[in-house]
């Protein structure tokens, strides 16, 4: 690296060509990332360690495809919607009705069910339109 220092009435100043100086706020850059990426992974981690889910990728694939997250969270855990409806003592048409989309269900359904699929709730909450 060809660095030249200078004085100015401010202080010392460092003077470096353009790819040096471009070289190094990629380098910063790539820190921060890096950075970041520890941050979400420790995050995840805690999240583990407290008893979230791991989700297998198919799974997240089929949610992040927009697909109704009771369904497919309720087949990840291979439970039939009569089980789920016993389970929870919502009718298996509500639990069908909230599958297709006809229904929402209300926040204390959606919980009664993410209770029974051992999820946390906000997977099961609809992203707002």
């Amino acid at each position: 690296m060809n660095v030249r220092f200078q004085k100015t009435p401010k202080g010392e100043v460092a003077i470096l060509p353009r790819k040096d100086y471009e070289a190094l706020v990629a380098k910063a850059a790539e820190a921060d990332e890096d950075t970041g990426t520890a941050r979400l992974v420790a995050r995840a981690r805690k999240d583990i360690d407290a008893g979230a889910p791991l989700l297998p990728k198919a799974v997240v694939d089929r949610l992040a495809n927009g697909e109704n997250a009771v369904r497919v969270l309720r087949e990840w855990r291979d439970i039939t919607q009569t089980y789920l409806s016993v389970k929870t003592n919502i009718s298996q048409g509500h639990v069908s009705d909230i599958e297709s989309g006809r229904r929402t269900g209300t926040p204390a359904t959606l919980r009664a069910i993410a209770t029974q699929l051992k999820v946390p709730l906000d997977l099961l909450v609809p992203p707002a339109r």
